[in-house]
């Protein structure tokens, strides 16, 4: 028999027992189910390609890096799994340790056939970081010192590909941000262009979060305008031909601004500590 409240007494829990476990009725959960990230992967092309035919442009012409930091290398498989290839990393350590681990995966029997991972540093580098980026990534979004440039150059292995640059340009003028000026650009472009084992592509930029899309756009535009400008002074071995500008907040105008290459992560791999 079982037990019988004292006269008086409220009953404040229900409980039901399910396969062997006793669990609480009134408690229910209020989150929400975390989308996958193969879902999130796929709404944000849609955003992009939305974004590219609203500029007048082919969806095609934009590029997607799926900005993985702090998320693990499991993370990384399941976007790699949805099809996404390029992936960006701003702590080169953690970086590196991924693109280890997903290289081990990839050499399993069953994962044979899939298309290369592209994988760019896209955080600052300190000059004792630059032999693991030149000896582990593809691209470098984030050099603007000579003095990087030519370690790279010096480090990178003679049987891998040459490492695709970037110069970062702080084309707002930031106080506290890495970037070289617009003022600058040029003669650095035209230094790097010249290192072996490199390939100059294009330019990167993070400016301000501007109050609307107007404004954002206008700045992009000064980007796309100074990367006009460096390839019309001519020099160099080949025409820059990567804009890498435009995160989740302001990929539209970005992308209306000429935009080649968009950096997503929180819209792709949800927000940090949301998978734990």
């Amino acid at each position: 028999m079982g037990l019988v409240p004292a006269a008086g007494a409220k009953v404040c829990c229900q409980f039901v027992t399910v396969r062997g476990m006793t669990t609480d009725n009134n408690l229910k959960s209020h989150h929400s189910p975390v989308p996958s990230i193969a879902s999130q992967l796929a709404q944000v092309h849609r955003q992009v390609a939305e974004a590219a035919i609203a500029a007048g442009r082919e969806p095609g012409d934009v590029h997607l890096l799926a900005v993985s930091k702090t998320f693990d290398a499991d993370a990384v498989i399941e976007a790699v799994q949805a099809g996404q290839t390029a992936f960006g990393e701003n702590y080169i350590q953690e970086g590196v340790e991924k693109i280890q681990a997903l290289r081990a995966w990839r050499s399993e029997p069953a994962q044979s056939g899939q298309a290369a991972l592209e994988w760019h540093c896209i955080g600052p580098i300190q000059s004792n970081k630059t032999r693991l980026v030149a000896e582990n990534f593809d691209w470098v979004q984030s050099v603007d010192r000579l003095k990087i440039a030519q370690r790279l150059s010096e480090q990178r292995p003679a049987d891998l590909p040459p490492l695709q640059i970037c110069l970062q340009v702080n084309i707002d003028g930031g106080a506290n941000k890495s970037g070289v000026s617009p003022e600058e650009a040029l003669a650095l472009a035209q230094a790097v262009s010249q290192l072996p084992r490199l390939v100059l592509r294009g330019l990167m930029a993070i400016p301000e979060p501007a109050p609307d899309d107007a404004s954002a756009r206008a700045v992009h535009e000064r980007t796309a305008a100074l990367m006009a400008q460096i390839n019309a002074v001519g020099g160099l071995p080949q025409p820059l031909d990567t804009l890498s500008m435009g995160m989740s907040a302001d990929l539209a105008p970005a992308i209306a601004a000429g935009s080649t290459m968009v950096r997503v992560g929180t819209a792709i791999f949800g927000g940090r500590g949301q998978r734990d």
